[in-house]
């Protein structure tokens, strides 16, 4: 007996739609797609989510010195004139970082081999490639959904049947985080 779906797709494309739908489950909180495709990203999907709840306060917090650049009250570098050439102005400042121990970056590394890059558009530029921000989903992972199933175990997902799909009555359902 086979350990997974072949959803009827070639390896690479099953892995493509996998990782696509779990990133988009986990980054919007509920996707539409059929029965067994739900049932196979959900492995994945609470396989990383009980990851990043055993790992979420597994970090150090460090200080360090970092050189910044000196601005104006305009938020414009200042510079100096140095040997006949205008040269930045550096200023030392203490940050505190957080810095993962050897088991949450593993788990890091892990949930990066699933997700893809997500961008955040802004809705008033929507469809315009200016304001689009970076969405770290591992770090959001940490942050927001893990604290929200501290004390459960396991059964972090829903599938709720929607009804059958008009072209080829495949049954849909709605696949949410609980």
């Amino acid at each position: 007996m086979a350990k997974y779906r072949k959803l009827g797709k070639t390896s690479s494309q099953r892995k493509a739609l996998l990782r696509n739908q779990v990133t988009n489950l986990l980054y919007h909180g509920k996707i539409v797609t059929t029965e067994q495709r739900a049932k196979e990203v959900r492995k994945i999907a609470e396989g990383l989510i009980a990851m990043a709840v055993r790992e979420k306060d597994n970090f150090e917090t460090v200080t360090i010195t970092v050189k910044v650049p000196k601005k104006d009250a305009d938020g414009k570098r200042v510079k100096e004139v140095v040997d006949g050439r205008k040269v930045s102005v550096f200023e030392e400042v203490q940050r505190e970082v957080k810095k993962d121990l050897p088991s949450r970056l593993h788990a890091r590394r892990q949930m990066l081999k699933v997700f893809y890059p997500v961008k955040e558009v802004p809705a008033k530029n929507a469809g315009k490639k200016r304001n689009t921000k970076q969405v770290n989903m591992p770090e959001k992972m940490f942050t927001e959904i893990a604290p929200k199933y501290e004390g459960r175990n396991g059964g972090y997902t829903r599938i709720v049947k929607i009804g059958p799909r008009k072209g080829d009555a495949a049954m849909e359902v709605v696949l949410e985080l609980v």
